[in-house]
């Protein structure tokens, strides 16, 4: 089975698309399934060879993406003449999303997405002149024009599957989140971290990995930080946060830090080599902190997880799948002071920590690579006989 993916975003570009892009690769070749991969063309290092890069400009306002030139992907279906596919999968809802789209129809087959995003709590944070009630409508108005002109979506969670259904889409939506690749996060260097990064052995750190941006919720990380420093003078020397990841909040993050006066007990590490510095960076945590509220899934808890890394995090959208069932994970309540009242309660009790780090790994482990690609391949193929029986 032949299927054309194509997305608007993919490494070197670091985010969760790109992840679950990759992911699915690496496993959908066990299932009989070849894919290939439509993406833009970065200044930077092109990240993996094996990808058909479609040339780009920058995106105003946003120095981390790039938009494929319509130009050079009107030119996609020239490229791919001779090759045949058997589906179509969109991953983003900007340019890959008409540009797939319109191939899958000129080819007569199906044509299905992945909805990664809950773009409604993200595009006040760069819009702000725009209402955010506005911001909301428009939002749930192209999903849904967008969504319904599909033949299946894929969510990664019952939450988006429940928001898209209330927004008014009558496409089939499937829940199938990403796998976790276990055998990449396993080991790491944690004594090596720490002495790269000045933490020393007897330290507690807490850790947060992903997108330095708004919708993530770090101010809210940071001043539970601070409160759990006042609340508990006595931890203030072994207490660290580690923040892993860049992003558009970063300096603003940074003067917030030094303004709650706690800038010496919060390391900014920058983004990590996936397949190194990363499994590393969490070896060298006691505790995984999430605060975001706006995850479609949330794949770096499961990350974590896989590492033993207790988590603790607001069970909001996505993340409350992974958090909620309370194996590995404790939810936290959405104030400051109570979020840090939880972390020293925790990094204070090392047998508890133990033992969440056990069912931490045992959970995710329920959530492996192999085991989603199987269905992400079977429902390649329901979708594929279902378009066959109504031609």
């Amino acid at each position: 089975m032949n299927i054309l993916m194509i997305s608007d975003v993919y490494f070197p570009r670091i985010n969760g698309v790109s992840t679950s892009i990759q992911t699915f690769r690496d496993t959908l070749g066990t299932e009989g399934v070849q894919v290939t991969l439509v993406a833009p063309e970065y200044p930077e290092a092109i990240g993996p060879a094996d990808v058909i890069r479609i040339p780009s400009r920058k995106v105003p306002l946003d120095p981390e993406d790039r938009l494929m030139r319509r130009g050079d992907l009107a030119r996609l279906p020239q490229t791919l003449k001779g090759r045949q596919f058997d589906l179509v999968h969109v991953q983003t809802p900007f340019v890959a999303h008409y540009a797939g789209l319109k191939l899958a129809r000129e080819r007569g087959i199906p044509c299905l997405t992945t909805y990664h995003t809950h773009f409604e709590e993200y595009f006040h944070h760069y819009l702000p002149l725009l209402p955010r009630p506005l911001a909301r409508w428009l939002t749930r108005q192209l999903a849904r024009s967008q969504c319904n002109a599909l033949d299946a979506i894929v969510v990664p969670s019952h939450a988006m599957h429940d928001k898209l259904h209330a927004y008014g889409v009558t496409t089939p939506l499937h829940v199938l989140p990403t796998g976790i690749p276990m055998e990449k996060f396993a080991g790491g260097d944690r004594l090596g971290f720490r002495r790269l990064h000045g933490i020393a052995d007897d330290e507690s750190v807490a850790l947060y990995v992903g997108r330095v941006a708004l919708e993530k919720n770090l101010g809210f990380l940071l001043e539970a930080t601070a409160s759990a420093l006042r609340r508990s003078p006595s931890i203030a020397p072994n207490l660290r946060l580690v923040i892993a990841g860049a992003g558009p909040a970063l300096a603003g993050l940074k003067r917030q830090a030094a303004t709650l006066g706690i800038e010496e007990r919060v390391i900014f590490v920058g983004y990590l080599d996936r397949t190194r510095e990363l499994p590393d960076c969490y070896a060298a945590a006691d505790l995984f902190v999430f605060p975001s509220k706006t995850e479609t899934q949330g794949l770096v808890l499961l990350e974590a997880m896989a590492m033993g890394l207790p988590a603790l995090g607001i069970p909001a959208m996505g993340a409350a799948e992974i958090l909620s069932p309370r194996r590995g994970a404790v939810c936290a309540p959405d104030t400051p002071a109570e979020f840090g009242a939880m972390m020293v309660e925790l990094l204070a009790d090392p047998p508890r920590l133990a033992e969440l780090s056990v069912a931490a790994r045992l959970f995710a482990g329920e959530w492996a690579a192999p085991e989603r690609a199987r269905q992400l391949a079977a429902l390649y193929r329901s979708v594929c006989n279902s378009a066959k029986e109504i031609v």
